[in-house]
């Protein structure tokens, strides 16, 4: 399963929505230059209209930075859920999926994983406790694997790993570019496994 791109928030790749449109440039512009540095009217003009008019779709530039966040928490949530019942009972082969879908999301979505990384405590007090309890349960769908290819391995162990594994696949921020996006899903993939496996 490949995630949505930064590029692709909506459901037709081809047409997004005006509403995809504002969602797209504000994660290029918040994650270029952290959300609270971004107004409105930046958002605007890059998709081409008044600040303004970014109202009709957003109620503020907080309501935005809240859909974006939950939202990628939601489809990691559900493309975990997906990929580990496709993989079947095989914990490696739940790993392998997970690894494969954790690529794909951080390879597509540099600008989201900064944006969630730098911004979460933008958030208010109830989005952000929605975005933490999202993420705590895709947090565990790896433990779950993770303790099933490690049955020696305490529960705190097994959340060590897969913390320490997201770090390393969602440092495409930084190290996207330098290689190709096959070589470097490649290599990415290579490593979280060995990581995941050790």
């Amino acid at each position: 399963m490949t995630a949505e791109p930064d590029s692709a928030l909506h459901t037709d790749a081809a047409r997004p929505s005006r509403r995809e449109q504002i969602l797209q440039a504000a994660a290029r512009l918040f994650a270029e230059r952290g959300s609270r540095s971004v107004g409105v009217d930046d958002v605007g003009a890059a998709v081409g209209v008044t600040g303004p008019a970014i109202y009709r779709h957003f109620a503020s530039k907080d309501a935005m930075l809240a859909e974006m966040l939950l939202r990628i928490s939601e489809r990691l949530l559900a493309g975990a859920d997906q990929v580990v019942a496709d993989a079947g009972e095989d914990p490696a082969a739940q790993l392998a999926a997970l690894v494969a879908f954790q690529v794909d999301f951080a390879l597509d979505n540099p600008a989201l994983i900064t944006v969630q990384d730098r911004d979460l405590g933008a958030l208010s007090d109830d989005d952000a406790r929605q975005v933490r309890r999202l993420q705590r349960r895709y947090v565990e769908r790896w433990v779950a694997v993770l303790a099933a290819l490690h049955p020696q391995a305490s529960t705190a162990d097994c959340r060590a790993r897969a913390h320490a594994l997201f770090g390393l696949i969602n440092s495409t921020p930084h190290s996207a570019g330098r290689l190709s996006r096959s070589a470097m899903a490649a290599l990415l993939t290579a490593m979280a496994t060995t990581a995941a496996t050790a």
